[in-house]
């Protein structure tokens, strides 16, 4: 029999593949791992915010339907879904101390996918996953997406897209072409606000290191302050423990470091200026996330050896796609490079190189992990890989699977350790049929749950035991065979014995089962999913 396509949704309704029975808003992504985690992968939880790549349309929608901060296991089980709590659009999700104390910041706000960039603020959540403070940039600008990093108890950089209007006919506009962006980097008191340090480009790196020119536009094309000139475009800011920043300059194809005091430049690497004699796979362009490493350094090095980490895209593209690509290598990759600022070379420590051969057009990361590990996040390729020190693949993931894995994109992926302990109760469902009752709990962000202990709840507050189950993912369920039960309670319960905390009590509710006699019904295709180089 052919059905209609109104009773062949109905079917899809009643089959529903719910993620969760007891989140059933939840729709977060479903890793697609090809690689799973070896034993040797460094401890704690995977952080990432991966969004669509593609815009939706009325036909087609790729990516996660949910784009939001995520925490997830190795294996791919939910810990925290972020969809709510931050609001429009989130990235450079992280965890990190605050005077002290384990936070959690991600940048919320506007996308620009057209420009790469974005305006918003930063906002910090403590361990009860409970906003503690929103920070805004400093001298009335606006925060870009690209960088928050804490650099002290209270302190944090952060990046500022900045337009200006210019005379740009010297570097090939036309009297029309007359924006560029001033990139800014600022370090401010998280607590206050306060505006400790400011550097604007314009003011130390003239547009000639510019590695893409005004024409064609492929940066910005200068006829107006949404499509000004991006010629330096700064994605992140670090500080070391003398008090100079090392910035990552992606339209410049150059990392420099610069002097925390008066501004001037220390030295640059790569780019069209480089202080460094660039040693055998030391080259990169359109780079992003740079870091200073001096845990690295060996015992005999002196101060004029300088270690970094950064991600090399080699490739450059907008990420809506509007532009054509420019590559300079076959592949991504993650690098970490010696400096020797006395003979002026510079050496490649360590290459990490994709397992798919993956070359993202924008975003990325490389992070080196306490125990020589290293996680190296592909930005537009919507993947995340984990290496040992020696650069062997121990684990590899997509964002997202099948369909909606098309054209996922995560500016920045972490690994933390992390203990959450959410505010909010537990979640709880029961569902019965003519073979019994299934109870369903889940806490999201909880990272603290053993055991779960289920009751059923009778009248002035009285509890009959019902059994327990261990917790083994984002989701537990617990049956209760035969027994018909109306009002059910659970508790969630620690390493200890502690209860943490209970759910509220909750009415059984009659199961929705697939109607009786029908087939498994054939998916419905609304459009076949387009070619696209990932």
């Amino acid at each position: 029999m052919k059905l209609s396509i109104a009773a062949a949704i109905l079917i899809h309704l009643a089959t529903a593949d719910w993620q969760f029975k007891s989140r059933p808003d939840l729709a977060p992504p479903r890793l697609n791992i090809t690689i799973p985690a070896a034993p040797n992968v460094e401890q704690g939880y995977l952080f990432v915010a991966p969004f669509a790549g593609y815009p939706d349309t009325a036909t087609e929608q790729h990516g996660p339907r949910q784009a939001a901060p995520y925490i997830f296991r190795d294996n791919g089980d939910l810990v925290w879904s972020g969809y709510g709590y931050y609001s429009i659009w989130s990235t450079n999700f992280q965890a990190g101390k605050w005077n002290g104390k384990d936070v959690l910041f991600s940048f919320e706000g506007d996308h620009n996918p057209g420009y790469g960039h974005g305006h918003g603020h930063t906002t910090i959540l403590d361990q009860h996953y409970e906003t503690i403070r929103e920070l805004r940039a400093g001298n009335h600008k606006l925060t870009d997406k690209h960088e928050f990093h804490i650099v002290g108890d209270d302190t944090a950089v952060i990046q500022v897209y900045q337009p200006v209007p210019r005379d740009l006919t010297p570097w090939g506009a036309s009297e029309e072409q007359q924006w560029i962006v001033n990139a800014i980097f600022q370090e401010l008191n998280i607590t206050s606000g306060e505006l400790l340090f400011e550097w604007a480009s314009l003011d130390h790196i003239s547009p000639d290191e510019a590695i893409l020119p005004i024409n064609p536009g492929q940066a910005g094309s200068g006829y107006n302050s949404s499509d000004a000139w991006d010629y330096f475009h700064i994605n992140s800011v670090d500080k070391n423990e003398a008090g100079d920043y090392l910035l990552s300059a992606r339209d410049a194809c150059a990392v420099h470091k610069i002097n925390g005091t008066d501004g001037r430049v220390i030295w640059r690497l790569d780019g069209k200026q480089s202080s460094f004699s660039l040693g055998k796979g030391v080259k990169f362009c359109f780079q992003h996330h740079a870091r200073f490493h001096p845990e690295l350094k060996a015992k005999d090095d002196g101060d004029d050896i300088e270690i970094i980490s950064l991600y090399d895209n080699s490739a450059h593209g907008s990420e809506d796609g509007r532009d054509n690509e420019v590559h300079t290598a076959p592949t991504s990759s993650g690098k970490i490079i010696k400096l020797n600022t006395t003979s002026w070379t510079a050496e490649l420590v360590q290459g990490f190189y994709p397992p798919d051969d993956l070359r993202s057009k924008s975003q990325g990361s490389t992070q080196l992990l306490p125990n020589g590990n290293a996680i190296v996040n592909w930005g537009s390729s919507g993947a995340l890989t984990e290496y040992d020190a020696n650069g062997t693949v121990l684990f590899h993931t997509y964002f997202d699977s099948g369909y909606l894995g098309l054209g996922v994109e995560n500016y920045r992926g972490f690994r933390y350790n992390w203990t959450g302990l959410p505010n909010e109760e537990p979640a709880i469902v029961a569902l019965q049929n003519a073979k019994g009752t299934t109870i369903y709990v889940s806490w999201n962000g909880d990272t603290e749950t053993k055991t779960w202990r289920f009751y059923e709840a009778g009248k002035r507050n009285r509890r009959h035991y019902l059994g327990e189950a261990k917790r083994s993912s984002f989701e537990t369920s617990f049956h209760v065979q035969g027994k018909s039960v109306a009002h059910v309670v659970a508790e969630a319960v620690d390493t200890k014995g502690r209860t943490l905390k209970s759910t509220r009590g909750t009415s059984v509710q009659n199961e929705v089962l697939p109607a009786h006699g029908l087939s498994k019904p054939e998916p419905i295709v609304v459009q076949e999913p387009r070619n696209m180089e990932l």
